[in-house]
């Protein structure tokens, strides 16, 4: 598939199945997400990748950190299968650096952009991937479990697979509808 397809059709796959991404796979993946736009060469991202027994422990700290903020039962069994949704999930963290020119904000999107990437480099190779978010990704107990520092934030889980069937392509969006000259 050539880039401008891939771009003008990029489509999450939320059913995703076995197998995960090879291991040749899994690099061209990484080495996408680390050669995204990086003012000042900060590279502030880092990538934590969970298979297997990680995906395991990937739901048991979502699971603890669920129950660290009162969820019931149901919401804390949610949480700790939540991973257990595709072979591999990524969790993509933007890794803040103090410099004089790049602002947090902009190391953010820097992250963001990795994500992306790394999407797109699974659906180039034939993979299937969902980016998500939700309230655990800003959960301060995630992070505390992922030993993050106290400015790092997460940007995304990053699930990972085999398509489980193939998605109905969703209406195109004409780009100039959110366009505007001055």
């Amino acid at each position: 598939m050539d880039a401008l397809t891939l771009l003008l059709t990029r489509q999450s796959t939320p059913r995703l199945i076995a197998p995960a991404p090879t291991d040749e796979q899994l690099k061209n993946i990484l080495d996408a997400g680390a050669r995204v736009p990086d003012h000042a060469g900060l590279t502030p991202w880092e990538f934590i990748i969970a298979t297997g027994d990680g995906l395991e422990r990937l739901g048991a700290i979502f699971a603890k950190a669920s129950q660290l903020n009162g969820a019931e039962e149901e919401l804390i069994a949610k949480t700790k299968n939540m991973p257990l949704r595709a072979p591999m999930v990524i969790t993509v963290i933007a890794k803040v650096k103090q410099h004089p020119k790049v602002p947090e904000f902009e190391q953010h999107l820097a992250a963001g952009c990795a994500a992306m990437a790394m999407q797109q480099a699974a659906f180039a190779q034939g993979l299937g991937a969902i980016w998500r978010t939700g309230a655990l990704a800003f959960d301060r107990n995630v992070h505390q479990s992922l030993s993050l520092d106290a400015t790092d934030q997460i940007v995304g889980f990053l699930y990972l697979g085999t398509a489980a069937l193939k998605a109905n392509i969703k209406p195109t969006k004409a780009g100039s509808n959110f366009a505007r000259y001055i």
